[in-house]
């Protein structure tokens, strides 16, 4: 099975459940749709069509599946390090690339105007933001460690452990999971187990490969697992940001801005000081534009994983974008021959705790919300508007895939126009003093897999015009 025929499965499977949940007060005659309704308005107001509206509980499922892909794809530059390239460096070239995206992308579908007047009216998300950025550029740090001493296909399931500790900060912190029936809590504590019991599958494969000496895999898999740890701690700030009503395109604005200064930080630092710095930049240099592509990848994968934490919740959302394991092992063992020479016994059991852990997302996903727990998300959002001052009618409207700003906010200012030009100008610098590095590759299994990233990235895009206009 491909890795294209298996995403298409795991939707199907996904996509299934219950499609609508709506919370009606009946001392007021007022009816809420609160995350995961099926009718919410449009943002010109009108209701849609029933043949054309869309379950938001859908909606995040196929956010999080396209975030797989462009998740998955994104890792594929770090290869690099097997060339002898400094981890920091290379998380750096990527975290640059971040940095642009993450500028232009908002700006293109929402304008300037628009990102800043949120940020405004949610002042106290912008210092979440810049902390979930520094989590990220540490973590993905770690995960360039990881590639380099076990293998992209190895590290990936296991820093994919972020969606435990995910479930857990939602469980906690944002009432996920509260007041579920056991239908539920048993489809997700079970899917949690599966994904740990994969992991540790995964782990005693990398054990037993013959390729690498045991304290250098052992030092793989702290680090992957590390980078596990730091994700999905990094989560808290993405949900308390959604459960604020903040657009996601406004969020990783800011959010990048932590991402720069902490990974510029970490490089300068351990490189030895600013002149190593820049020399070994001179030396990276040709293979720049292959990272700073890698962020760019990121930044489309996070976007989607974005909305799919702010309509289904951080405990059902991140294992979706989880499948990006399934991306990462494709990349790694089909294009890279990763698995290349290893015995039967060894596929088996990478092949086996990926299979588990996949099984384990499934199950977590398709436990879509009941209403009892969707009050508890409701009381999290009502603690939020109180402590932070928030209206909260805008905010429940916001989650339900409207946009509360739309009707207020600016035309598109003239200089928007200087920062495209200066991102596509970065590209083709970059691009000119790109050289082909010596991976071996397989073209077949590259086309591939970018066609099929390509597909989601269109079919997500346009439902979530259709839905929410990237509300």
């Amino acid at each position: 099975m491909t890795i294209d025929a298996a995403l298409i499965v795991l939707g199907a499977s996904i996509a299934n459940g219950k499609s609508s949940i709506v919370n009606c007060h009946r001392d007021s005659g007022a009816c809420h749709h609160f995350s995961l309704g099926r009718a919410a308005l449009s943002t010109n107001k009108e209701v849609q069509t029933p043949s054309s509206s869309r379950s938001l509980h859908v909606l995040g499922v196929i956010c999080g599946l396209a975030a797989g892909a462009w998740l998955g794809a994104a890792e594929a530059p770090t290869k690099l390090v097997s060339l002898g390239f400094s981890p920091f460096m290379i998380s750096l070239g990527m975290v640059a690339g971040v940095f642009v995206a993450r500028w232009t992308l908002p700006m293109a579908l929402k304008g300037s105007s628009y990102v800043f007047m949120d940020l405004r009216e949610k002042p106290h998300l912008i210092v979440w933001a810049i902390l979930a950025g520094a989590l990220w550029a540490i973590a993905n740090t770690l995960t360039v460690f990881a590639i380099r001493d076990v293998g992209l296909s190895i590290a990936f399931p296991l820093w994919n452990t972020n969606s435990l500790v995910g479930i857990f900060w939602g469980w906690l912190l944002f009432n996920e999971l509260r007041g579920a029936g056991a239908q539920q809590w048993v489809k997700v504590l079970g899917g949690a187990l599966a994904i740990a019991g994969g992991a540790c599958l995964l782990g005693l494969a990398t054990a037993q490969q013959g390729s690498a000496g045991s304290q250098r895999a052992g030092a793989g898999i702290a680090a992957a697992l590390a980078a596990g740890l730091l994700w999905g701690t990094m989560y808290i700030p993405y949900r308390k940001a959604y459960i604020s009503g903040i657009n996601p395109l406004s969020f990783v604005t800011i959010f990048t801005v932590g991402e720069l200064v902490t990974m510029g930080t970490l490089a300068v630092t351990f490189q030895g000081g600013i002149a190593p710095f820049l020399q070994e930049v001179g030396r990276i240099r040709p293979a720049l534009f292959w990272l700073f592509l890698g962020g760019f990848c990121w930044v489309i994968g996070d976007l989607f994983q974005q909305y799919a934490a702010k309509y289904i919740g951080i405990g059902r959302g991140i294992p979706l974008s989880n499948t990006n394991q399934l991306w990462g092992l494709a990349w790694g063992a089909l294009v890279f021959g990763e698995l290349a020479g290893q015995g039967g016994t060894h596929h088996t059991m990478v092949i086996g705790g990926s299979i588990i852990m996949i099984l384990g997302a499934i199950a977590i996903s398709s436990a879509e919300a009941p209403a009892s727990e969707k009050a508890s998300w409701k009381k999290a959002m009502q603690r939020e508007c109180g402590r932070y001052g928030l209206d909260a009618k805008r905010v429940e409207s916001a989650l339900a895939g409207e946009d509360p700003l739309a009707q207020r906010a600016p035309r598109r200012s003239w200089w928007e126009l200087l920062i495209f030009a200066a991102a596509l100008a970065i590209f083709i610098w970059l691009a000119m003093g790109a050289e082909r590095q010596p991976l071996k590759m397989n073209p077949l299994w590259s086309t591939l897999l970018i066609l099929g990233s390509l597909i989601l990235l269109i079919g997500c895009a346009a439902a979530l015009w259709k839905r929410t206009r990237f509300s």
